[in-house]
């Protein structure tokens, strides 16, 4: 028996199945510029035993501005309504009280505390500690009055990036865009004394490279050397902030002026480390430390 199809329903059924086809390739392609990307609702996935596991949850991107500078991206300011909260744990290390995520990098940072050769290790990513806002690792103290901060720095991985920074700071709270007073070393070099006059406001600096010709690494005696700080200091006198520096393992002398911020008490004292890379982790060590609720304890 032959069965006859209405000219009807042979119009439904293509439009029907020209539908289906447009909706596919409407799901398959890739979002044009000015479209909006939804999260993934990823159902969890069977295993081979049968049992069930989340699906992997894909790492938030670090947003354009973030980049690092390179050949052919200049790293820029956050917008001014760019912020995160920070993450913060009561977790005492060394002789810091607890340690937070300041900024809330997209990576996690961590750290840890080696008690028999005194070094901290910190694991950090974080696009800077600089403009109106940080990333960084961060562990740290409660304290008043006046400080002494001290420590070597070296970095395990000799090929990070020039700008990555571990710094010694006091900073008003934990918040990203806190008021501080900072002393840090580059992995290229660099030392600065750093601060932040205001919540939200832009980091000023002095900065210091140094070099010399006739040591050790040039290719010949006329070539400039960079030297690499072995140990910095910071030093809170009242509203005074001051960088100390020892080059070449020399008793540590101040580099340039003082400069001025008052900050109330009580206010953080720490350590911390930024990869300068948003997405990247890095490692910085930090030894011999010294830390004195006293001005002129810095050596």
């Amino acid at each position: 028996m032959r069965i006859r199809r209405s000219p009807w329903a042979t119009y439904a059924v293509s439009v029907l199945a020209t539908l289906t086809f447009t909706l596919l390739l409407r799901a398959q392609a890739p979002a044009g510029p000015g479209s909006t990307t939804y999260p993934s609702t990823a159902q969890p996935r069977p295993t081979q035993s049968g049992s069930t596991q989340p699906a992997p949850t894909p790492s938030p991107l670090a947003p354009t501005w973030a980049q690092p500078g390179s050949a052919t991206h200049t790293q820029v300011a956050p917008p001014p309504d760019f912020h995160r909260p920070s993450r913060n744990f009561d977790t005492p290390i060394g002789v810091f009280d607890g340690q937070s995520d300041i900024g809330s990098a997209v990576v996690a940072g961590s750290s840890s505390f080696d008690a028999g050769t005194g070094q901290y290790t910190i694991n950090s990513a974080g696009y800077n500690v600089w403009y109106t806002r940080d990333e960084f690792r961060y562990l740290w103290k409660r304290m008043s009055g006046d400080v002494s901060l001290a420590a070597d720095i070296s970095y395990p991985d000799p090929k990070g990036y020039g700008d990555r920074k571990a710094v010694l700071m006091i900073r008003q709270s934990l918040d990203d865009d806190s008021k501080a007073a900072m002393v840090a070393l580059h992995g290229a070099g660099m030392v600065h004394l750093a601060w932040r006059p205001e919540r939200d406001a832009r980091v000023t600096d002095m900065e210091f490279r140094m070099g010399g010709r006739g040591r050790p690494g040039g290719q010949s005696p006329d070539s400039l050397v960079t030297i690499t700080a072995k140990r910095i200091g910071i030093e809170k006198h009242g509203d005074e902030f001051s960088l100390w520096v020892s080059l070449d393992g020399e008793p540590m002398h101040q580099f340039g002026p003082p400069i001025k911020l008052h900050l109330d008490g009580p206010f953080y004292v720490g350590i911390g480390f930024a990869s300068h890379l948003p997405e990247t982790v890095d490692t910085a060590v930090l030894s011999n430390l010294v830390l004195e609720n006293r001005a002129g304890q810095v050596h």
